[in-house]
């Protein structure tokens, strides 16, 4: 008889020690981020510190920016902030998730396939690659719009797009001012080419997290769905889309703090003017931008004006993360507690 073979056998002292080492250096990169994050956090607190004292609760709630007279208030570029990423995540999340969609559900792919089925070379060992080909191109297309600098929107935006929505917006603002959203008209920078330029941006976050929720439903579900008699789009909407809403919520949220810390294009698109409005035509400011536009030219005595700023923004982002968090917590319990 063969001698037996061992299959298995205890770890040497050296993988043991790799373990360990291992564990241990994982530990410490991730206490690490934490020290780092909060390190951040204490040196802008500590940098706004005595325009806290001197400015308080007043910073927030007023709407004078004079470094002349040293008035500082920033309630618009809070406006502006909310609002820009609000616009962006809305015009976002219906385009993103409708990629999404497109791109899980392969109607790219069943498109090519019927047109070279039309000709007989479905099958062939070249034409037929077409289908899975295109589709893969296509979404490397989306995820590349995460590379285009900022800055390029910011120049696509005011050559591109201000001039081809403003006929548009002037027809609106003609036939419906008398409503809030269109009161003003569309002269230049403004809230509403500074959004749709945005919602190009978050477009990938949203896209690419969607698809890998959709993707990751099981595929019985869909099966027991066309069992009960469900067409394919009925599928797609009572079945698919709310069995991976969590992972899509976790996509939104990304995207929404991604909108929130917005800097050169919206510094280049939304008009930097110091006012609160609701019309969509109306320029704004943001505090990314504000941030960016006074700090190249800040005084010393600004400079902690600015760190109060940001500290707001970076209060606003975290905010925004944990309510996030704290969703998907609910309803990753409600969906357990419905389970059971």
């Amino acid at each position: 008889m063969s001698p037996q073979v061992q299959i298995s056998q205890p770890p040497s002292r050296l993988q043991q020690f790799t373990d360990a080492a291992f564990r241990r250096l994982c530990v410490a990169f991730a206490w690490l981020s934490v020290a780092l994050v909060a390190y951040i956090v204490l040196r802008i607190a500590v940098a706004a510190v005595p325009a806290i004292g001197q400015y308080g609760a007043g910073f927030l709630s007023g709407r004078t920016w004079d470094s002349n007279r040293a008035e500082y208030s920033i309630l618009p570029e809070i406006w502006g902030t909310l609002y820009s990423s609000i616009l962006a995540l809305i015009f976002g999340t219906a385009f993103g998730l409708a990629a999404a969609i497109f791109l899980s559900e392969g109607f790219l792919a069943s498109f090519l396939f019927g047109v070279l089925k039309i000709f007989g070379v479905q099958f062939h060992p070249v034409w037929g690659k077409l289908p899975d080909q295109a589709e893969n191109l296509l979404r490397n297309l989306i995820e590349l719009l995460a590379a285009i600098p900022s800055v390029v929107y910011g120049l696509w935006g005011l050559f591109v797009v201000i001039p081809l929505i403003r006929p548009f917006c002037h027809w609106l603002y003609l036939k419906l001012g008398g409503m809030p959203l269109f009161g003003t008209d569309l002269s230049g920078p403004g809230m509403l080419p500074a959004a749709i330029v945005l919602s190009i941006m978050i477009l990938p976050t949203i896209t690419a997290i969607s698809r890998d929720a959709l993707t990751a439903v099981p595929p019985k579900l869909r099966m027991a769905a066309y069992g009960l008699g469900a067409t394919r789009w009925e599928t797609i909407v009572a079945v698919i889309v709310p069995t991976a809403a969590r992972g899509i919520f976790g996509g939104v949220v990304l995207a929404f703090g991604r909108a929130l810390g917005e800097t050169m294009a919206l510094a280049m698109l939304v008009g930097n003017s110091n006012r609160i409005s609701v019309s969509l035509f109306s320029p704004a400011n943001t505090l990314a931008a504000l941030l960016a536009n006074n700090f190249p030219e800040a005084k010393p005595k600004d400079v902690a004006v600015l760190m109060y700023a940001a500290l707001v923004l970076l209060a606003i982002t975290l905010l925004v993360n944990i309510a996030g968090a704290f969703i998907l917590q609910r309803a990753s319990r409600g969906m357990e507690g419905g389970k059971a």
